[in-house]
C-alpha cells in the first residue's frame, strides 16, 4: 500500500485528545454522569437551530456534520469518527447549534449533560486548556478547508475528499490493508460539493485510470499517492 505525505492535521479536528490522560478526578466526574446509547444509521444527534443540553462522545461509528440551505440541500463539511467530541461549541457559547449531526452508520455514542461538562471545565485547568487549544485548531481547519475547496476544480475536490475520508475510515491495526470508504454517493457528493451525477461520472473516470476500485458503494483507493497529486495541495 502506498504511503503519502498528506497534511491530515490541516483537515482534521483533534477533539479525540481532550479526554486522553485527564486527571482521575476529572474523568471520574465525567464517566459517572454519562449515558451511552446505540444509534441506527441516519439518526439525528442534534439539529441546526436547537439548543444544546450536553456534549456527545463517539465510542464507535461515524457522524456527519452538515449545514442545510433554505431549499433543504445539505452541505457536509466534516465527518467525525471514534474518539471525537461533538456539540461543545454551542454549549460553551450558550448559542443554538449552527449545524446538524447525524449518523452515517450504526454508532455508539455517550452523552455528558451540560451542567456536568461545564462543572468539569470550571474545575479542571487541564480540560479547559485542552479544549481551548482544540477549538483554536478547529477554527484553523475550517478556514483552511473553506479556502482550499473554494479554489479547486471538482476533480481536485474529489481527490482531496477521498484522501480525507480515507483517514476517517481506516481501521486500527490494519494500516497495511487497503481502506474501504463505505459512504453513500449522496453523502459523498455533499461532502465534495457537487451534483451526484457529476460525482458518479468522476468516480468512473478515477476507476478507469486505475486510481480506485469500486465494490458496490464501497470505494478503495488503490493509488493514494497519485490521487494526492490530483488534489494539487502543493
Amino acid at each position: 500500500m502506498q504511503n503519502i505525505d498528506f497534511p491530515f492535521d490541516k483537515f482534521n479536528f483533534n477533539s479525540d485528545s481532550i479526554f486522553e490522560g485527564l486527571p482521575e478526578i476529572d474523568l471520574a466526574l465525567l464517566n459517572k454522569n454519562l449515558t451511552t446509547h446505540t444509534y441506527k444509521k441516519g439518526e439525528i444527534l442534534f439539529r441546526e437551530g436547537s439548543y444544546p443540553t450536553g456534549i456527545y462522545y463517539i465510542k464507535k461509528g461515524k457522524i456527519k456534520k452538515y449545514k442545510t440551505d433554505k431549499d433543504g440541500r445539505e452541505q457536509i463539511f466534516y465527518v467525525c469518527r471514534k474518539g471525537e467530541l461533538l456539540g461543545y461549541h454551542a454549549l460553551i457559547s450558550e448559542e443554538k447549534y449552527t449545524d446538524t449531526a447525524s449518523t452515517i452508520e450504526e454508532s455508539i455514542i455517550s452523552f455528558i449533560p451540560k451542567d456536568v461538562f461545564l462543572l468539569a471545565l470550571q474545575t479542571s485547568p487541564v480540560l479547559s486548556k485542552r479544549l481551548l487549544k482544540v477549538m483554536s485548531h478547529e477554527f484553523g481547519v475550517l478556514v483552511n478547508s473553506l479556502t482550499v475547496f473554494a479554489q479547486k476544480t471538482v476533480r481536485e475536490r474529489l481527490a482531496l475528499s477521498l484522501l480525507i475520508l480515507r483517514d476517517k475510515f481506516k481501521k486500527e491495526n490494519q494500516e497495511k490493508k487497503p481502506v474501504e470508504l463505505d459512504l453513500s454517493r449522496d453523502d459523498l457528493s455533499k461532502f465534495v460539493g457537487t451534483a451526484r451525477e457529476t460525482l458518479v461520472r468522476l468516480l468512473h473516470v478515477f476507476k478507469e485510470e486505475g486510481l480506485i476500485e469500486i465494490n458496490g458503494r464501497k470505494i478503495i483507493l488503490l493509488k493514494p499517492l497519485e490521487i494526492s497529486k490530483i488534489a494539487n495541495l502543493y
